[in-house]
């Protein structure tokens, strides 16, 4: 039933996403607001915010230990898979992306500047960047976003039940919506942690649903690192994984010049497929772990 609830809500959040419904982010936002309030001089504590997230991560886990040792598990997968809905999910990104391919096209690089700006890292918005690095930003921050609202959520699903799940999820919002900024580095790194195992695995399924050889060439050495973030992961193992220089604005301009106005659209398309691609391989690893008895 894991993969079974796990289909759907990863359908229905598919659905919601493609018509920009049910923007997660605001739903945290609420939750952590009445919690936000602590002393002055205590505002990096990080406390608080652990809580309001243990607390329903411990309740939820709990209901279902309570559910599944009492044979009623069946009734709980239905919460289940609303809770996925609610973790999982990038609404607006769609929208996002397609104006920012057309000014791209256009060649209104402040348009599509303007377009992506409140999608990228607080120290990253008002940055004056050139088009390449404004480009890679934009490809970091849509695959972290991927991967933080719904491999991570995945991961910690099929492992350690809708607890976890919200745990990590929660560490992740924490990290980005915490009112109190002084404590937001220190959620960050605990996210961090959380995220080192499933960002590697979604690494290497980038090799395996991409080119195999160029992820082996660019992540040698650097896969088991302990200094690199899960933007940086991923980031190294999406340019190895991709052809055409999908990754490399420099590159594609010195070897397609005459379709320079395409590439912002030609990129994310390719990431966006690598991430489809990659989603698509871990379905099929967790329908074998069904098969064979291990979920």
């Amino acid at each position: 039933m894991t993969l079974i609830v796990f289909l759907l809500a990863y359908v229905i959040r598919r659905r919601l996403d493609s018509q920009g419904h049910l923007y997660g982010e605001n739903l945290w936002r609420r939750w952590f607001h009445p919690a936000a309030k602590v002393k002055a001089g205590k505002e990096a504590r990080l406390l608080a915010g652990l809580s309001v997230v243990l607390l329903p991560a411990m309740a939820l886990g709990a209901l279902s230990w309570v559910a599944d040792s009492y044979g009623w598990r069946l009734a709980i997968y239905p919460l289940e898979c609303l809770v996925l809905v609610l973790l999982m999910g990038t609404p607006g990104w769609d929208a996002v992306l397609q104006a920012y391919s057309d000014a791209w096209r256009r060649g209104d690089m402040q348009g599509a500047w303007h377009h992506v700006q409140e999608h990228l890292p607080a120290q990253e918005r008002g940055a004056a960047l050139s088009p390449d690095t404004m480009h890679m930003a934009v490809a970091r921050a849509l695959m972290l976003a991927v991967f933080q609202r719904f491999f991570l959520v995945a991961f910690w699903y099929v492992l350690g039940g809708i607890g976890f799940a919200v745990l990590a999820r929660g560490l992740v919002a924490l990290a980005q919506q915490w009112p109190r900024a002084a404590a937001r580095p220190g959620f960050c790194r605990l996210a961090e942690w959380m995220a080192w195992i499933p960002v590697r695995l979604v690494s290497l399924t980038f090799g395996i649903a991409g080119d195999l050889a160029g992820w082996l060439r660019e992540i040698r050495g650097r896969f088991l690192a302990l200094g690199e973030t899960s933007a940086e992961v991923l980031m190294i193992s999406a340019n190895g994984s991709l052809t055409g220089y999908a990754l490399d604005p420099s590159g594609f301009s010195r070897m397609h010049p005459e379709l320079w106005a395409d590439f912002g659209g030609r990129s994310l398309r390719a990431v966006r497929d690598l991430l489809n691609r990659s989603m698509l391989v871990w379905i099929c690893a967790l329908a074998l772990l069904v098969i064979f008895g291990v979920v």
